[in-house]
């Protein structure tokens, strides 16, 4: 519904975001699609298409740095933007689309940091902090995190029924609810063995013997990717790692450990969920840095000084 007195810019943006719920976007990109272009709607006013040029779309960013948005938000912003105007064309409302003419930020290269195999296997061989609710729930996400390299959005929607035993693989729904089907090992298939049945209980204690989720809390609930994030970190910084660790971490070092072990591209890109292998390829840049550190500290005539 749009309210009457709504501009032609905030009519379209809704009806953008409405073809983005139909078509299963995931939440969080509705929502960033959403927020970044009500700010431009609001930012433009009442006034109509043909008046916004590049000029104006630059004054838009001007105005986002002004207020303190970092690099990475504002081309997010114009990323948006661009979208919008793909689909104003596609719908026959403009011929041009003059946000191709504004030049994305140059954002920094920042590769994440990812913990070596042996800080990772620390982690996992350790017991859970004192201050955790759930340990044997908890050693399932970090087993599950970093053994399929999965999302943590992929994870929590992860059901009982989707662990394929036999096979030992578990189905996976990805972006754009795409299902795939990823392997997982001995360690993570003994660690969730070890929860089940104190699930169980638990879901018996909160009376909430029909919820499908694997992961709950004791409430007998699905958990939250907010709540998968803050175990995540919670455990990492007991066991000496960076506060930065999150969830997206583990995946990282997925595909890092396993292409520095020897695992084919295409394999990981599979396993990963990526659509493009370019995507997957960065982890060949995180390999290489990590080589050339190796290299450079260990090779007696690497550093003449």
């Amino acid at each position: 519904m749009t309210r009457p007195g709504t501009s032609v810019v905030q009519k379209a943006v809704a009806k953008f975001v409405r073809g983005l719920q139909e078509r299963n976007a995931s939440p969080h990109t509705i929502k960033a699609y959403q927020t970044d272009l009500t700010q431009f709607a609001d930012y433009v006013g009442p006034q109509s298409w043909s008046d916004i040029d590049h000029v104006l779309i630059r004054g838009y960013l001007s105005s986002l740095y002004e207020r303190g948005l970092s690099k990475t938000s504002v081309a997010r912003a114009l990323a948006a933007l661009r979208s919008l105007y793909r689909w104003l064309a596609q719908e026959g409302v403009v011929e041009q689309n003059p946000a191709k003419l504004v030049a994305t930020p140059k954002l920094p290269k920042k590769l994440p940091r990812v913990p070596t195999i042996e800080e990772v296997n620390t982690v996992l061989d350790s017991q859970m902090p004192e201050s955790s609710a759930f340990p044997e729930r908890d050693h399932v996400i970090l087993e599950l995190l970093y053994g399929c390299g999965i999302r943590n959005s992929e994870l929590i929607g992860i059901n009982i029924d989707d662990i394929r035993w036999s096979n030992e693989v578990v189905l996976v729904r990805g972006k754009g609810r795409k299902e795939r089907y990823v392997p997982f090992g001995d360690s993570a298939a003994a660690a969730v063995r070890a929860y089940l049945p104190l699930r169980q209980k638990s879901l018996a204690d909160s009376k909430r013997t029909t919820e499908k989720a694997l992961l709950v809390n004791l409430r007998g609930t699905r958990l939250t990717t907010r709540s998968v994030g803050r175990i995540v970190k919670q455990i990492a910084v007991a066991n000496g790692l960076s506060p930065d660790v999150h969830p997206h971490t583990l995946r990282h070092a997925f595909g890092t450990h396993m292409l520095e072990e020897g695992a084919d591209l295409r394999a990981i890109q599979e396993m990963l969920g990526h659509e493009r292998l370019s995507t997957t390829q960065r982890y060949t840049q995180l390999t290489v840095k990590h080589v050339m550190e190796v290299y450079d500290r260990t090779h007696p005539h690497a550093n003449k000084s």
